[in-house]
């Protein structure tokens, strides 16, 4: 479903800043694999995310998705194949635009445009039985403007968009890391309802060492560019705190020293 061959991405090459961010990358997923992606600050699980999205152009190696490789692909042609939500709240929406507007964009990505634009009554009441779902009353404020819900209602509102179309691959970057943690739980619940319900492939990048090891089949900690652990099935089962940060320690041959990592 995704291959990420030998990855390589360097920000300012050539100057005095020059700073390689992934380095010979290797990493697959299998259709219906739940990978959470944890490492400190720099470490290179945003710009993996970040050029798997299109979003950075590579250095080196390959991304391959559901078997087209999509390396030189600009971000808006990789947008058929992927899902994604980001850790600002205020992106993925349009804020001027309302709730079944938005909804109606989402649902008809990848669609051939017409001058013919309007939501029809069967897409309303599809819409409203998915807003239902999230249990935040959005259902009743359907025509309200996106720019009026809460960072939470429209981290919500992000997730059923990205996921409305079922992407190859879902992409989450940090996505409850500027919620307040009441919020943050709920999005989770919701993330995970959503994409075991769907079946989705997903790729989710988090601090959260607790979450991380509790959402998911597999996990990978990142270091320095480098995937430093991957553990899955049985093992990631069993798998607690001081046993990944022991883990990592051996892998890298370093202290794990991450504040926000740490104390999350």
């Amino acid at each position: 479903m995704l291959e990420i061959k030998k990855l390589t991405k360097v920000f300012n090459a050539g100057t005095v800043n020059e700073k390689t961010a992934l380095s010979a990358v290797d990493f697959s997923m299998k259709p219906g694999d739940f990978v959470t992606v944890i490492g400190g600050n720099g470490a290179g699980k945003s710009t993996m995310l970040n050029c798997v999205a299109g979003v950075y152009p590579i250095d080196g190696g390959h991304i391959i998705l559901d078997g087209h490789d999509v390396t030189r692909l600009p971000e808006h042609k990789r947008a058929k194949y992927l899902g994604r939500v980001f850790q600002d709240p205020m992106m993925g929406t349009a804020a001027d635009m309302n709730i079944e507007e938005n909804l109606a964009l989402a649902y008809r990505r990848g669609q051939m445009r017409t001058l013919k634009w309007g939501v029809t009554n069967a897409e309303r009441a599809k819409y409203k039985d998915l807003l239902k779902m999230l249990d935040l009353g959005l259902e009743n404020r359907m025509t309200d403007k996106v720019g009026l819900l809460s960072g939470g209602q429209r981290q919500a509102l992000t997730l059923l968009m990205a996921t409305l179309k079922a992407p190859k691959v879902l992409l989450l970057d940090e996505h409850t890391a500027a919620l307040d943690p009441k919020t943050a739980a709920k999005v989770l619940d919701l993330t995970q309802k959503l994409v075991e319900e769907n079946k989705l492939t997903t790729l989710m990048v988090t601090h959260n060492m607790n979450d991380a090891i509790r959402l998911g089949n597999r996990l990978i900690m990142m270091n320095e560019g480098h995937i430093a652990v991957e553990i899955s099935g049985e093992e990631k089962k069993s798998l607690h705190r001081a046993d990944l940060i022991a883990l990592f320690e051996k892998s890298s041959g370093s202290t794990l020293a991450n504040d926000r990592m740490l104390l999350s």
